[in-house]
């Protein structure tokens, strides 16, 4: 949504002020309404319940009623030949097995995007510039982020030169990509070509910025307004 409006729109619907920013009761206020700037958190299930839970699936419960077939019909016929069930059934442990293999390492690899996520970032409230925990930052936040350092929420560019912004870990693209606040984007641009946002998780290579956070409840969304070295 973000990406598709102007800078005016933007700077309307957020209802801050790029001279001074939020103030920290708004912020507070703001904070109640939408959350925190994290991302959420379930209850973590036993190895167990995910092993069960493997078996939650049409295929793999006509496997195991081909498997019971199999053996009903040879002890009917009394051949004792339960080859084929124990080869279903085995097939059938494998995949669960698998699967939780799988979740394991995907639950992993959610820990550390977690990880990489800028623990702090610098903010300007009521005219002054603050150093805050990322999760506090809010719709609205006016956002100085500085080379080397992680964007801690998403991003809407406002002003910006040479801003450069490397997003291998959202794209896979290792190249870091030149960014400009003044294209106008469509509804349905991919991420890769958003050039006038940042997002959270990746690196700023070149330049000293602010940004305007508009973050909307877990998804972050902010404003940019990147300086050409200068800090105003």
């Amino acid at each position: 949504m973000w990406h598709t409006l102007s800078i005016g729109e933007v700077v309307s619907k957020l209802r801050t002020d790029l001279n001074i920013g939020l103030s920290e009761k708004q912020a507070s206020e703001i904070r109640n309404k939408v959350g925190e700037n994290k991302l959420s958190e379930s209850k973590k299930e036993s190895i167990f319940t995910k092993f069960i839970r493997q078996f939650n699936d049409f295929m793999i419960i006509i496997l195991i009623i081909a498997a019971l077939v199999s053996a009903i019909m040879s002890y009917i016929q009394g051949t004792s030949d339960y080859l084929d069930s124990i080869i279903i059934v085995f097939i059938v442990v494998l995949n669960a097995i698998m699967g939780v293999i799988q979740e394991a390492k995907a639950e992993k690899s959610l820990e550390a995007l977690k990880k990489m996520a800028a623990p702090t970032a610098k903010v300007k409230r009521d005219g002054k510039i603050l150093t805050v925990p990322s999760s506090e930052l809010v719709p609205g936040d006016y956002i100085i982020i500085e080379t080397g350092s992680y964007i801690p929420a998403d991003s809407r560019l406002i002003k910006s030169y040479n801003l450069k912004v490397e997003e291998s870990a959202l794209t896979g693209e290792t190249v870091p990509v030149l960014k400009d606040e003044k294209v106008n984007l469509k509804e349905n641009t991919p991420i890769g070509d958003m050039l006038n946002m940042v997002f959270a998780t990746t690196i700023v290579v070149s330049r000293t910025c602010r940004s305007n956070s508009n973050r909307y409840r877990y998804e972050y969304k902010s404003r940019q307004n990147c300086n050409n070295d200068i800090i105003r």
